[in-house]
C-alpha cells in the first residue's frame, strides 16, 4: 500500500541523497528499491570495485545497468576525464537511470536505452507484466513465450561497432549482469576487450550463459574468481570476477 501510495502522489522521485557504499553522497530518488540509498547494497560487489584502487580517468562499461547503482558510482570515481557507458533496455528502468544522472550532473556518464548482443537490431524483451521488476529479460535459451511473458520490444547495440565509430571509447572495466545474455554481450565486444584486457564483474544466471562466457574468455587467460560465499560447481547464480 506504501508503494502504491508513493508512486500515485509521485513522491517517489522525493530526492535524497545515499547514505554510504560506492554512490555515497549521490543525489538518489526515494522509491523503489530503497536499498540503494539506504547503503550496504551488494557490499562483497563493492569491495571488490573498492580494491581495484584509483578509477580516476578510467572507462567503465555497465551493462544491465537498472536504476544507475553502479553506473553513478563508477562515474563519480572516474571524474570527468573518466567515461561511464550505461546500457539498460527496459524503458522503466532507463527512465530511471537517466534521472539519476541528471540529477547528479554526471555529463561523461553516457546511457543507451539498448541492451547489449553479439548483433545490433532489435529483439522481443519478456516483462512478464512487470516492467519494475529487476528480472525482466532477453529469452533465456529454450525460454518459450506465452501469454504470461508479455514481451516488448527493444533495441540491441553491438558494444564494438560503438567503439569503432568513436560513440564511446575501450574499456578498462565492465560490469555485466543481464540476466542470462551475458555472453551474447560479451561476443559483440570482443574487439574491445582483446584490446584493452579489462577487469570484469559478472552475474551468471543460465548454464548457457556461464558456457558461453567460459569459450570466450578462457582462450585470453581470464581468471573466473568468485565473490563471496557463493563458490557453485556451476556458477549459476553466483557473481565473478573476471579477471586477465
Amino acid at each position: 500500500m506504501t508503494g502504491d501510495f508513493l508512486r500515485a502522489t509521485g513522491l517517489q522521485y522525493l530526492p535524497v541523497r545515499v547514505r554510504y557504499g560506492l554512490p555515497a553522497g549521490a543525489r538518489w530518488t526515494l522509491f523503489p528499491w530503497t536499498a540503494y540509498w539506504r547503503g550496504g547494497y551488494e557490499p562483497e560487489m563493492e569491495r571488490t570495485i573498492l580494491a581495484w584502487g584509483d578509477l580516476t580517468g578510467k572507462v567503465c562499461w555497465d551493462l544491465g545497468a537498472h536504476f544507475g547503482y553502479y553506473s553513478i558510482s563508477l562515474a563519480l570515481r572516474t571524474g570527468p576525464t573518466g567515461e561511464v557507458v550505461a546500457f539498460e533496455p527496459n524503458p522503466v528502468s532507463y527512465a530511471r537511470l537517466e534521472r539519476h544522472r541528471r540529477m547528479n550532473g554526471l555529463k561523461w556518464l553516457k546511457t543507451f536505452e539498448a541492451g547489449c548482443s553479439d548483433a545490433g537490431g532489435s529483439a522481443e524483451f519478456y516483462t512478464y507484466g512487470n516492467l519494475d521488476s529487476t528480472t525482466t529479460h532477453l529469452p533465456f535459451e529454450g525460454e518459450t513465450p506465452d501469454a504470461s511473458t508479455r514481451p516488448i520490444s527493444i533495441r540491441l547495440l553491438k558494444p564494438d561497432d560503438l567503439v569503432r565509430t568513436g560513440q564511446i571509447r575501450p574499456p578498462d572495466f565492465i560490469k555485466i549482469d543481464v540476466e542470462g545474455h551475458g555472453h551474447h554481450a560479451l561476443g559483440g565486444a570482443m574487439e574491445s576487450i582483446r584490446s584493452t584486457r579489462p577487469v570484469m564483474l559478472m552475474g551468471f544466471h543460465s548454464p548457457q550463459e556461464v558456457a558461453g562466457t567460459e569459450a570466450l574468455l578462457q582462450p585470453l587467460g581470464y581468471q573466473f574468481i568468485p565473490i563471496g560465499p557463493k563458490n557453485l560447481p556451476d556458477r549459476v547464480g553466483a557473481d565473478y570476477l573476471l579477471r586477465p
